[in-house]
């Protein structure tokens, strides 16, 4: 039985299915065809439900929840992960006057910033990875995600504001970044088996760290392997193995945030997480 897997070349997502697509865990009847794509692309194909099962922003997940279910392992939430808001230059005017920079518009990034500055519209859509250039060129500021968060500061830029930071004061929980759904029209016990195999996926990784394989460092963009233990140290955690209620009950807490700020109350299904 093949799936088709989608997640991206981060190496959070390549610690996390390392020991799925490369089979050091059995995987029994089940193939994957796997495609590594950055979050705003996979954001987009879930739209367009292209792929069976697909890493995603939670900040999409609104708009895919009549396709797909949140599984219960592979997500990343935490605390004091969040985006950050960054500038060239120390900053001290409106962040609602300048173009900001956000990698992706269905992204949770762009939800959360978009709670901490609901006035600010000047907004342009690009790749995670483009956005430091971006506020380095003096185009305005940028939201930044992933390994940025560990690279900003060695080329001189700014953070305005924590973004996670504000999510956590706010609300109180975790905060959701990004989780693995599957789709809701495969049948429920393949469903169950296809979680469970995230889950020992991720168990064998935990079982050889700190050493990194081969896989997470062809997939890292030049980083150094310093900045791979702390983007793994950072987004694979308890809630990467299972959400539990406090991650169950943080995802619906961003649902309504979105609920609240886009005018669809009462959209959201109740049926949004895989049974156990």
């Amino acid at each position: 039985m093949k799936f088709s897997l989608g997640f991206s070349p981060c190496p959070n997502d390549t610690f996390i299915f390392y020991a799925l697509v490369n089979k050091k865990i059995d995987t029994g009847d089940f193939e994957f065809d796997v495609a590594l794509e950055d979050v705003q692309t996979l954001n987009q194909w879930a739209i367009e439900e292209k792929l069976d099962i697909t890493k995603l922003s939670y900040g999409v997940l609104p708009l895919v929840l009549d396709k797909y279910t949140v599984l219960n392992s592979g997500s990343a939430l935490g605390e004091g992960v969040g985006p950050l808001l960054i500038s060239n230059v120390r900053f001290e005017g409106a962040v609602e006057d300048v173009l900001i920079a956000i990698p992706g518009k269905h992204t949770t990034a762009h939800l959360l910033f978009s709670l901490a500055y609901p006035n600010a519209t000047k907004k342009i859509f690009l790749k995670y990875d483009e956005i430091e250039n971006f506020v380095l060129e003096n185009k305005g500021l940028g939201v930044i995600i992933h390994e940025n968060r560990f690279t900003y500061a060695e080329k001189g830029l700014n953070k305005i504001a924590d973004l996670g930071e504000y999510w956590e004061q706010k609300m109180n929980v975790p905060i959701p970044l990004g989780g693995i759904v599957i789709r809701k029209d495969i049948d429920l016990p393949v469903q169950q088996k296809i979680d469970a195999l995230i889950k020992k996926s991720i168990d064998y990784a935990f079982s050889k760290y700190p050493e990194l394989n081969d896989y997470i460092r062809l997939h890292a963009q030049e980083m150094s392997e310093a900045v791979m233990r702390k983007h793994i140290d950072l987004y694979v955690n308890n809630y990467s193995i299972n959400l539990g209620e406090k991650g169950k009950h943080a995802i619906k807490e961003l649902l309504k945030v979105y609920e609240n700020t886009s005018g669809s109350q009462g959209r959201i299904p109740a049926d949004i997480f895989l049974e156990q």
